[in-house]
């Protein structure tokens, strides 16, 4: 029998749900429908590029509106091509620091400055504690009125663990949460039974904030195109992983 560890390997390197099963399927219409959220509002990410992945559409409807954001990024990114004959660990880490600055530019954020906890990429689950401490501490300082951080069943260990110091940051403070998932429209399917569908609501995204979210996207380029020719280099988000980022709207757990 595999271990949890493996079959979430399994899942992740199996080939994806395309877009078009979840562009057919009812219950993704139906789900609640979620108001644009009051500020201050703490999104936490595991890696640059989730919290534009999962949350950016929002994120730009909110700064359309003229609400706080502020963004916790617990690790640089920088184990995302660990065998690169291009690219050490601190320049990836610098390319995606980069990345983050300008895409956040693109979602009408452009003097907003994440705070890095510079956790060691793959190893989020080894400094829970110290995530949550600063997780907690700008939850207070901003007097935030919500949190949203990675979803905790989205079968990727830093993102896993970012998502429970968030909930545990939560617990600790009284603000409320949301929880975005990123790789499940991959290795989930329509009524999976692992993904808590009843916990799920929908935010709608206008025209504005979908466009802004797909050109903040697109400055990941590091993360879409290839680093180089050798085996370590290939790009991490392909088109068909895309396109379940590009949706009118996005899902979150409360």
């Amino acid at each position: 029998m595999n271990s949890p560890r493996q079959a979430a390997a399994d899942a992740i390197g199996a080939p994806g749900t395309p877009e078009a099963d979840w562009a057919s399927w009812p219950v993704l219409d139906r789900l609640p429908a979620l108001p644009l959220p009051a500020g201050p509002v703490v999104v936490v990410a595991a890696h640059p590029d989730d919290e534009v992945l999962g949350f950016g559409g929002t994120m730009a409807a909110l700064a359309a509106h003229g609400t706080d954001v502020q963004v916790v990024s617990v690790t640089d990114g920088e184990g995302s091509h660990p065998h690169s004959s291009r690219l050490t660990a601190a320049r990836l880490a610098t390319l995606r620091s980069a990345e983050l600055r300008d895409a956040l530019g693109e979602l009408g954020l452009p003097s907003l400055r994440p705070q890095r906890l510079r956790i060691p990429d793959t190893q989020v689950h080894r400094h829970e504690t110290a995530v949550r401490h600063q997780i907690t501490a700008r939850l207070y300082a901003v007097n935030a009125a919500l949190c949203v951080a990675p979803w905790t069943g989205d079968l990727h260990g830093d993102r896993e663990a970012a998502g429970r110091a968030a909930a545990a940051a939560c617990r600790a403070s009284g603000v409320p949460l949301w929880r975005y998932p990123v790789r499940m429209w991959h290795w989930a399917r329509p009524a999976d039974p692992r993904v808590p569908w009843d916990s799920a609501a929908r935010l709608a995204l206008p025209a504005g904030a979908v466009r802004r979210k797909a050109a903040a996207i697109g400055r990941f380029a590091g993360r879409m195109h290839p680093l180089g020719d050798g085996a370590g280099d290939t790009a991490i988000l392909p088109p068909a992983e895309l396109a379940h980022h590009t949706r009118p709207f996005e899902v979150v757990f409360r």
